[in-house]
């Protein structure tokens, strides 16, 4: 007797409006300015990304010291510091922002506060391009929590602090970040709110879809990069959820033939810097190995787009 398969697929999933508006302002400097069109560092965390629009010409470059004088250069999706943009205005470079603007959103509230007197805790992962540009706000007053273990690593002047409050990365696990602002909320009871959730609604919503299938899964596959902080969530989330287990891939031939043994249903999901094309690639792989029914369970439509740097709009007529 041949066991049942399927597939349970997670909406929402893939790009989210600050990816889309990402790629799409490298794709539009290619087409207005022609090549060379450079980057810092890589647009969207997604290697297929970043190899296609490579292969059109653009340049990703990791400092901003690379870039010849007077070139055009794009700012990634995740934002930069200030002394970034002081960088490139030196080298009279021509600039296009595509920093998601619920990053912005997170700079700006880093800017007020520290015009406001505040010390900013950062929940966040240290080395991350989203952290290094929110913190670079206002250095000398943020101060990184990264992981629960973070929480006993903060200086011990902040006890004493009035003003305190805490911010976040915007791709991290909501069940993680909650759990690190309970224990900061017991450490500093003084400790402010941010005035709004400060992980992105993309984010939330991808890890809601992923419980949705893990509970019912054997194995969940999600495709996204190894350097995707939202991708790897998805994998901690699906595992968190009941998942008997749960794997991040970049391509459908990564998957290992061994993963599914003894998987009758299996959940797919992918990260928010994710072309659709990557997911469609791995159902292809899992039907030609017996998974023919796919199920699609959403929990949420997403109607939110965000409008290009001004200088890459096309005008109405």
């Amino acid at each position: 007797m041949t066991s049942f398969k399927k597939v349970l697929l997670a909406a929402p999933r893939g790009y989210c409006a600050g990816v889309d508006r990402a790629v799409e302002t490298v794709e539009r400097a290619l087409e207005k300015y022609g090549t060379p069109v450079y980057v810092r560092k890589e647009i969207v965390h997604n290697r297929y990304v970043v190899d296609t629009l490579a292969e059109r010409g653009a340049i990703f470059v990791d400092e901003t010291f690379e870039v010849p004088e007077g070139s055009h250069l794009v700012f990634s999706a995740h934002g930069v510091s200030p002394a970034v943009h002081e960088e490139a205005e030196r080298l009279s470079l021509k600039t296009l922002d595509a920093t998601c603007p619920l990053v912005t959103k997170v700079h700006n509230e880093v800017k007020r506060f520290a015009r406001d007197g505040y010390q900013i805790l950062l929940v966040g992962h240290e080395g991350h391009e989203e952290v290094e540009g929110t913190a670079g706000e206002a250095p000398d007053i943020t101060h990184l929590v990264d992981g629960v273990e973070g929480v006993d690593k903060l200086p011990e002047f902040l006890q004493h602090e009035e003003k305190l409050v805490w911010l976040s990365q915007t791709t991290l696990s909501v069940d993680e970040t909650m759990e690190i602002v309970d224990l900061l909320h017991k450490k500093y009871p003084q400790l402010q709110n941010p005035p709004s959730d400060d992980i992105c609604y993309a984010t939330q919503n991808r890890q809601v879809a992923v419980k949705a299938i893990a509970e019912n899964a054997d194995l969940v596959i999600v495709v996204g990069s190894q350097n995707s902080s939202n991708s790897k969530r998805l994998v901690e989330v699906a595992l968190q959820a009941g998942a008997k287990a749960s794997y991040l891939v970049d391509f459908a031939h990564q998957i290992d033939e061994a993963w599914l043994e003894g998987a009758n249903t299996i959940g797919i999901s992918s990260g928010a810097s994710v072309p659709e094309i990557l997911v469609q690639e791995v159902l292809a792989f899992l039907a030609e190995r017996g998974y023919t029914e796919v199920e699609e369970v959403r929990t949420a439509a997403e109607k939110i787009t965000f409008a290009l740097p001004r200088d890459l709009r096309v005008p109405r007529n």
